[in-house]
């Protein structure tokens, strides 16, 4: 599969998963919508059902559509990404950079069908954390940690039963993306995904939202960098779990 294929992939998965994800979020947060105040549990199902379609259209690539799960992948020693996708340097970087420009138009895309209620929105507070992420107490180590245990588990789980997103199955990463919501995802808002945040919020800052006030930038590294430990923890983890097993039996 040549590196074009893999970048469309991604691109295209990246973008169906924030599309929808942040799309979720915007229908509960933004005054007027037909979901407004939905709640938590909403969005959690949302962002579920936003993976299990994202899964789907990027399964071509193996739909990595993280860079924590393409990371934990190459940190546990994988020989490929997907069938026919070598783990090197080129190959790796065009995970990375499909995932983040998919990410971005997703959000771009969303910010048009949700226009009208952007304009409307009272709150710059509101319109920010449709995009991006946010904790509910400000703590860079505590926020931190629960970014690095949510991707853990996600990519712990996707290496230990799947190898990959799309090997797993799309249902099975969708639950359980919604699992990790329902039980870490309060504090953080749990963006599990480095591209996921990243992307959406530059889309934010760039974007000509009225009254959409500060991008956050002080925060936007802890929703990079805690999935980004997670994932390496979760591939190296997964790797020496077969090797303990096989000792101990």
């Amino acid at each position: 599969m040549s590196l074009g294929v893999v970048f469309l992939s991604e691109v295209c998965g990246t973008a169906m998963l924030t599309l929808l994800g942040c799309g979720v979020v915007a229908n509960v947060a933004l005054k007027g919508t037909k979901g407004n105040n939905g709640g938590f549990l909403m969005v959690t199902w949302g962002w579920g059902i936003a993976v299990f379609a994202g899964v789907y259209v990027a399964a071509k690539s193996g739909a990595h559509i993280n860079p924590a799960v393409t990371l934990g992948l190459l940190i546990n020693g994988k020989a490929e990404y997907a069938p026919g996708v070598k783990v090197e340097l080129a190959s790796t970087l065009t995970y990375f950079g499909g995932e983040l420009l998919g990410a971005f138009l997703g959000a771009v895309i969303m910010w048009l069908a949700h226009k009208q209620h952007f304009d409307t929105e009272p709150l710059p507070a509101n319109k920010l954390a449709v995009f991006s992420t946010g904790p509910g107490i400000r703590s860079v180590p505590w926020n931190l940690v629960t970014e690095s245990i949510g991707a853990f588990v996600l990519v712990f789980v996707i290496l230990t039963f799947g190898g990959s997103p799309s090997g797993l199955g799309p249902l099975s990463v969708a639950l359980l993306v919604v699992g990790i919501g329902v039980s870490v995802g309060g504090p953080t808002g749990y963006a599990i995904n480095p591209a996921r945040d990243l992307g959406p919020r530059i889309a934010h800052a760039l974007l000509p939202i009225a009254g959409k006030g500060s991008s956050d930038w002080s925060y936007s590294w802890i929703p990079v960098v805690g999935p980004l430990v997670g994932g390496s923890l979760a591939g190296a983890v997964a790797a020496v779990v077969p090797i303990i097993a096989t000792a101990a039996s």
